[in-house]
């Protein structure tokens, strides 16, 4: 919680759009954190980033913070874009209400700050990342604050008044995603994952509305990074190998490989029929009274290669792929390798401990070993897995051995060049058909790596 609103004042009443004062801003009871937000994650150096902005600028008519993108919704303004900002904003009121307010000369200053602590409104955290930013920010905002010297009146008077933002607020929750994305696309760089996510909360079914806030609140649980790495290092490499396309860097050009068909808005083209079928029936079959019994649901068929079903089944992939790599990449590396030949073993032992597999270049290596693992588990499962691993560790670490300096436009040449495994995998009907598919034996290792060429020669590729 950030503060306890009294009821003594009557909350001022905002425009639907325009530009506000901090303190006309903060002094707005309608104010919602919705629990779809992502967590307050602003660290020290963002808030004393701001301050020392605020600081710099203070000699000027006005100074602009950004803008803010609210949604309405009974009786509500659902922070859609600015949480961040709005939070430390409402620290920075209550710490120079706590530090400062007895100590203030100006008595307009002490009457305004006494207003703001009568209209602003309270916000609950059930994060233990916001509470916990929050309180190291209050901290340090508390110190800046309570120096005169650091802090003076004037300062206070120009955060107040003068320090300004550019709200929107829309009715329609889709409007108020789109408008914020729009206005990022032209603006400040967002990862292309929460591009992503506003444009798959703009594509949920009606009868998903009331499934949003709780999608987006599983999705805010996982870490940026996390939802980098599954995009960029998984599902935009496989997707791409697995249609013969090169890579790159993934960026918010490349988002549309995440884009597909909406279940309610999509003519019934034949290519859809599956999708629409799957994705009712698993629905159905979810939703009877026998599931409460036997407790035996179904989730939703996906497939990486597959296309993709916009809104919710977006997130649920995106869930669904973030355990299946953390199993994957963790049994590869520590896990239980019961069910492997000792071949497979000892290549799994070796790939995670021969010297120089550190080096960003065995790095590119892996990358292909792990996505092209992660492709056939996706597909086939176990079946055959140990002769699949041997496949893929011919094929991956032959480009180790081949080049002395790999870098990461090695990595699509080698890919896409003759006998591309994501495609042998991608139109293969049985295990067999990639496990049988032809691997040029190696005439010489140009750089010498101790462990991998061992196991080529056992194999008998070098």
């Amino acid at each position: 919680m950030i503060m306890e609103a009294s009821s003594a004042m009557s909350p001022a009443i905002l425009p639907e759009k325009g530009i506000l004062s901090v303190e006309r801003l903060l002094s707005d009871r309608e104010l919602k954190i919705p629990g779809y937000q992502r967590p307050y994650k602003w660290t020290e150096k963002n808030v004393l980033q701001l301050f020392s902005d605020i600081a710099l600028h203070q000699k000027r008519p006005s100074y602009r913070l950004g803008t803010v993108v609210f949604h309405r919704e009974e009786g509500t303004r659902n922070i859609v874009d600015g949480q961040q900002r709005i939070i430390t904003l409402m620290l920075a009121v209550l710490a120079l209400i706590e530090t400062r307010r007895d100590k203030i000369m100006r008595n307009d200053l002490k009457e305004r700050l006494d207003a703001l602590a009568a209209t602003m409104a309270a916000h609950h955290f059930s994060s233990e990342i916001s509470r916990l930013n929050i309180h190291r920010n209050y901290r340090t905002i508390s110190r800046m604050v309570a120096s005169e010297k650091e802090f003076s009146e004037d300062l206070i008077d120009f955060f107040l008044e003068r320090c300004q933002v550019v709200i929107f607020t829309l009715n329609d929750i889709s409007e108020a995603f789109q408008f914020f994305d729009s206005q990022n696309a032209r603006g400040k760089d967002l990862d292309p994952h929460d591009l992503l996510k506003a444009y798959h909360l703009r594509e949920f079914e009606k009868a998903d509305e009331a499934l949003k806030a709780q999608t987006v609140a599983k999705w805010e649980s996982t870490t940026a990074k996390d939802l980098s790495k599954l995009f960029s290092d998984y599902l935009f490499r496989i997707r791409n190998w697995s249609r013969d396309r090169p890579t790159g860097q993934f960026g918010k050009d490349d988002i549309g490989l995440f884009k597909g068909v909406n279940i309610d808005r999509t003519a019934p083209y034949p290519y859809v029929r599956q999708l629409r079928i799957a994705h009712h029936f698993v629905d159905h079959y979810n939703g009877q009274y026998e599931r409460r019994i036997d407790g035996r649901g179904h989730a939703f068929p996906f497939q990486i290669d597959q296309t993709i079903v916009n809104g919710r089944r977006f997130f649920e992939m995106t869930e669904h792929y973030l355990e299946k790599v953390a199993v994957i990449t963790a049994e590869s590396k520590n896990g239980d390798k019961s069910g492997l030949t000792e071949l497979a073993t000892r290549i799994l032992e070796t790939i995670n401990d021969y010297p120089g597999m550190h080096r960003k270049g065995d790095g590119y290596v892996r990358a292909i070993f792990d996505c092209l693992l992660v492709y056939y588990l996706d597909k086939f499962g176990t079946v055959e897995i140990s002769a699949a691993i041997g496949k893929i560790f011919i094929w991956a670490y032959g480009l180790r051995l081949k080049l002395y300096s790999v870098r990461p436009e090695s990595m699509d040449k080698h890919v896409l060049g003759t006998g591309n495994l994501f495609v042998v995998l991608r139109d293969a009907f049985r295990p067999e058909d990639f496990i049988r598919c032809h691997l040029p034996v190696l005439r010489e290792a140009r750089k010498k790596t101790e462990g991998i060429e061992d196991l080529f020669r056992e194999m008998k590729y070098l």
